[in-house]
C-alpha cells in the first residue's frame, strides 16, 4: 500500500492561485495605447477642431495649468460633443485632481462613443480600464481599483505600469 504524503500548505496555495489566474483569463497581451495627436487627421472640420483643443488641454496639463486644460477640454466638447478623446482626456484629468465621481461620469461617454463609432481599439480600453481603477482607488474601491489597474499594467506596462496616465502620455 502506498502511504499518503501530507499536503504542503505553500504548495497548494501556488496551485490553487496558478488555477485561478489561468481561469480569470488574466490578460497577458501587450497593446499600443493611441494617443490623441494619433487621431487629429481624421474627421470633419469639427471633430478636428475640437482634437486641437484636446491637445492644447492636454499641454496645459502638462504645464500645470490645471484651470486652463479643463476649460480646453470643455470647449472642445462644445465644438464636438461626439468626440470620445475630449471625455477621455477629460477623464484623465478629473483623476488627476481628484474627483473620482466627474471622472466617471466622463468616462462612461468616452466608452460608449469608442464602442459606437468603431474607434474602440484594444487600447483604447486599456485607457478606460485603467483610469476607472484609477477613480475608483480614489471613491475607496481599493479591490475593484486593483483588478483594472493590474491588468491595464500588464497590457500597457509602459503607460500604466505606475498605475496613472499622464497628460503627455495621452497627448
Amino acid at each position: 500500500m502506498a502511504t499518503r504524503q501530507p499536503l504542503n500548505p505553500a504548495r497548494v496555495l501556488l496551485v490553487g492561485l496558478a488555477f485561478t489566474l489561468g481561469c480569470a483569463g488574466v490578460a497577458t497581451t501587450r497593446v499600443a495605447t493611441p494617443r490623441v495627436s494619433e487621431m487629429v487627421g481624421g474627421g470633419d472640420d469639427l471633430y478636428r477642431a475640437s482634437q486641437k483643443l484636446v491637445l492644447e488641454g492636454l499641454d496645459a496639463d502638462v504645464a500645470g495649468a490645471s484651470d486652463r486644460a479643463r476649460s480646453r477640454y470643455e470647449r472642445a466638447l462644445q465644438i464636438d460633443a461626439s468626440n470620445p478623446w475630449a471625455y477621455l482626456a477629460l477623464a484623465r484629468h478629473y483623476v488627476d485632481v481628484g474627483q473620482p465621481g466627474q471622472a466617471l461620469s466622463h468616462l462612461d461617454r468616452a466608452q460608449a462613443l469608442l464602442e459606437s463609432m468603431e474607434q474602440d481599439t484594444p487600447g483604447a480600453r486599456v485607457h478606460c480600464d485603467g483610469l476607472r481603477g484609477a477613480a475608483l482607488r480614489l471613491r475607496g474601491r481599493h479591490a475593484e481599483a486593483r483588478l483594472l489597474l493590474e491588468d491595464a499594467a500588464r497590457a500597457a506596462p509602459g503607460v500604466w505600469g505606475d498605475g496613472r496616465l499622464t497628460a503627455s502620455e495621452l497627448r
